[in-house]
């Protein structure tokens, strides 16, 4: 008789315990789908988007040595590898929107996450970062 509630007690104890929580339970605020909005997009949709809106601004997050030997026109340089990342980013603009890069995508990828707890709106992610850029023959600035 034990030997039976026990089969017959665990599943059901399984089964609750895997269950997901409500959002009522969860400890995790829900977000608006408006507060965050990344947007991955090729050279060519940055440099339409560059031209269509000139409210658009380029974050390169590559070093300075890199940043020196080639960018995109405008672009705001602040190095991911700095410990005073977060910091640089807070002071910017949260209403505009970005394009973040890197040279080939590693470095603005982890940057998302700190542009997110910034309170960044609007964000574009160019695919395949600077390298990409200057393989599509897009122009770049000295």
């Amino acid at each position: 008789m034990r030997l039976l509630s026990i089969i017959l007690i665990t599943p059901a104890l399984l089964f609750c315990s895997c269950s997901e929580p409500n959002q009522a339970e969860s400890n995790t605020p829900a977000e608006s789908p408006d507060s965050w909005n990344v947007q991955d997009v090729t050279p060519v949709d940055a440099q339409k988007l560059l031209a269509d809106n000139k409210e658009v601004r380029v974050l390169d997050v590559r070093t300075p040595a890199e940043y020196a030997e080639g960018h995109i026109a405008g672009a705001v340089n602040v190095d991911f590898k700095a410990a005073d990342f977060a910091d640089k980013v807070d002071k910017l603009d949260k209403n505009t929107a970005y394009i973040v890069h890197c040279r080939s995508g590693k470095r603005s990828s982890g940057s998302l996450a700190i542009l997110k707890d910034k309170g960044f709106g609007s964000i574009y992610h160019l695919n395949k970062g600077f390298n990409a850029w200057k393989d599509s023959g897009m122009l770049t600035a000295p």
